[in-house]
């Protein structure tokens, strides 16, 4: 058993303005890291296409028209302040969707024991009703609700380690017993949401973290709060939002991870895994915004799952 990587063959095609933290570069950052002989054991796919009309399962009926009429023919539209949609954003959110479905196939049939997919646009802060904070289609959730629909999974559990609350995610299963959202995140800090107070139906466990907080914080909020949580949930699947803005380095946030706080981590979510759900793990980038951040955190993270960190 191994572990599979997804790559993105056309993630060039959601343009973004210049200067734009989420931009092509890093997922160039992330295919120079896997490039290494480290990884060479990894199994490598190219994404299909996924069927965006699988939307509607976390998005509300008129969300993937709406994204249509606002996409321009050429160039690049303005969704909100930090938001953008290009003419050729859906065909990447597209494949950004078949990443995620591939991955999950070739989890839950066995052919791999989990997956990391490089993608982007990222999907965590698209809500129901809107997209924001650099996302256009909520991917993950999608992926969670097919774990459901074509697996038969009866619980799904999302753990978000990315700085920021992924507030759609959120806003997506908060009703929702069946499927359970951990998110460890920097607060206060964009969007403002993810209050520890905040359980939902009692399947969101949110960790908040001060500014300035390294590693010592962070194994707590796991330790002591989002791991067994997620463990006395015991899903049949377990989802990764990845997001690698903790790192020391990155622009837009002020945690103090190191690359060896991405793959320790990794390493918390395995062992619970492999005793819930037979280690079943399905991977999936959202932020980072320094290149040399993004790479290493994207490294330790694969490293760890397949077993050589």
């Amino acid at each position: 058993m191994t572990t599979l990587l997804v790559s993105q063959r056309n993630f060039e095609s959601h343009v973004t303005p210049t200067g734009h933290p989420e931009r092509p570069d890093r997922i160039r950052a992330v295919e120079d890291a896997l490039s290494a002989a480290t990884f060479a054991g990894l199994k490598r796919l190219d994404a299909p296409s996924g069927d965006l009309s699988l939307a509607q399962l976390v998005h509300s009926g008129d969300y993937l028209q709406n994204l249509a009429r606002i996409r321009p023919a050429e160039g690049i539209s303005r969704i909100d302040e930090d938001t953008f949609i290009s003419s050729g954003s859906l065909g990447a959110a597209a494949t950004a969707l078949g990443a995620g479905l591939l991955a999950l196939e070739e989890v839950a049939l066995g052919g791999v024991r989990n997956a990391f997919c490089a993608v982007r646009p990222p999907g965590h802060h698209a809500e129901r009703h809107r997209p924001m904070g650099f996302c256009l289609i909520n991917t993950i959730a999608i992926v969670a609700r097919e774990a459901q629909r074509k697996f038969g999974a009866e619980r799904v559990a999302i753990v978000d380690f990315d700085v920021h609350h992924g507030n759609g995610t959120e806003d997506i299963f908060q009703d929702d017993e069946t499927v359970f959202y951990g998110s460890s995140h920097q607060m206060p800090l964009y969007p403002g949401t993810g209050a520890p107070s905040f359980v939902g139906v009692g399947n969101i466990c949110n960790a908040a973290l001060p500014a300035g907080s390294g590693t010592e914080a962070m194994r707590a909020a796991y330790d002591d709060r989002i791991l067994p949580a997620l463990e006395a949930f015991r899903p049949d699947f377990l989802l990764v939002s990845a997001g690698f803005d903790a790192d020391y380095r990155d622009p837009l946030a002020g945690l103090n991870w190191k690359p060896e706080d991405f793959g320790w981590l990794t390493g918390r979510l395995m062992d619970v895994a492999s005793r819930v759900c037979d280690g079943r793990i399905v991977s999936m980038l959202e932020g980072g915004y320094d290149r040399q951040g993004l790479a290493t955190g994207v490294a330790a993270h694969v490293e760890m799952l397949m077993g050589a960190g």
